[in-house]
């Protein structure tokens, strides 16, 4: 199918590119983490080919997350595709934390039950080294590439490489040890630090999913809405002014930003022109927060109650409610 037709067509290149070279690196080093493992026998080694299947699993999930995030909202999904994005993340954090279990599982039988003899140290340690030069590059790439574009599912996957090489860095360690030192039980031991490591990370990646899904506030972007918001109320706010608003509220749909609230203004002003002065406020918040779509209910002042309308005790009485207060 040409690239004009198919899904990937709506996709940036750079996060196409990204997501492409985390598949087909998660794939070569895969292969050559078993050779090493297949070499030498290592309870650490064998941890980090573990952790490079979830790799390979999360890469292939993550191409598909962010070819399917950047397809245009539709009759069936009126908010976009966005939060295919935490369900990349949480997939990858959860498998994640079985090669955890599995990991720490292998490590704690070969140290009490199985003990093994670690051989061809010299070579395993070579391999394992690559390894670790090209999961670090890649990752750097992949999270400056995700944070440039916005994409959860990117940094996601950098980050998971960058903890990937930490594991090579760690199982190279144990070789060290059982080669220099004679310490059988250094590469088991090694093994479950990496288990307890890894599984850190799931967990991470878990709560960050989570936190997209069940629509979290995220606290960031609550300072720039109200900043935005605060600037404009009383009548030494800047124009276009309003006397308050309230129940501000706001989403995460992957990097796509959703806000809603309420804006209060003169009783006078008209129809048209509450409609111009909600559409700019509107516009300042998406062009702050980046893509997303902030929509504003007006709402009349009170009059009488309304301090920065009447100009009766300065601005204030020309305060916001809580983000999920009533009128």
């Amino acid at each position: 199918m040409p690239l004009s037709s198919s899904p990937l067509r709506n996709v940036p290149r750079p996060e196409l590119g990204a997501a492409a070279l985390a598949l087909g690196v998660g794939i070569a080093l895969l292969a050559i983490k078993f050779v090493a493992y297949a070499l030498t026998g290592s309870a650490a080694i064998f941890s980090d080919a573990m952790e490079s299947i979830v790799n390979v699993l999360a890469s292939g999930f993550a191409l598909y997350s962010v070819a399917l995030a950047h397809q245009p909202a539709d009759a069936a999904h009126p908010y976009g595709h966005g939060k295919i994005e935490f369900l990349s993340a949480g997939f990858e954090g959860g498998m994640i934390a079985v090669a955890a279990v599995v990991i720490a599982f292998n490590a704690v039988d070969q140290l009490l039950f199985h003990k093994l003899e670690v051989r061809a140290i010299g070579s395993g340690a070579t391999l394992m080294a690559v390894a670790m030069a090209v999961n670090g590059g890649v990752g750097l790439y992949l999270v400056r590439t995700g944070r440039r574009q916005g994409s959860l599912t990117l940094v996601a996957d950098g980050n998971h490489l960058f903890s990937d090489a930490v594991t090579s860095a760690a199982a190279l360690v144990a070789l060290a040890l059982v080669r220099f030192t004679g310490w059988a039980w250094a590469d088991p031991g090694v093994a479950i630090a990496i288990a307890l490591y890894i599984g850190t990370t799931g967990l991470h990646l878990l709560r960050r999913a989570y936190a997209g899904l069940m629509d979290e506030q995220d606290v960031d972007d609550d300072r720039q809405i109200r900043s935005i918001l605060d600037a404009h109320v009383g009548r030494a706010g800047q124009e276009p002014r309003i006397c308050s608003y309230h129940k501000l509220r706001h989403r995460h749909s992957g990097r796509y930003h959703w806000v809603d609230f309420h804006l209060v203004v003169d009783a006078r002003m008209n129809v048209d022109a509450g409609h111009r002065l909600a559409s700019s406020i509107e516009y300042e918040i998406e062009q702050r927060l980046g893509e997303g779509n902030a929509t504003a209910h007006v709402e009349p002042c009170r009059g009488e109650e309304c301090a920065a309308c009447s100009g009766e005790g300065g601005d204030e009485q020309a305060t916001h409610a809580s983000p999920l207060s009533h009128d």
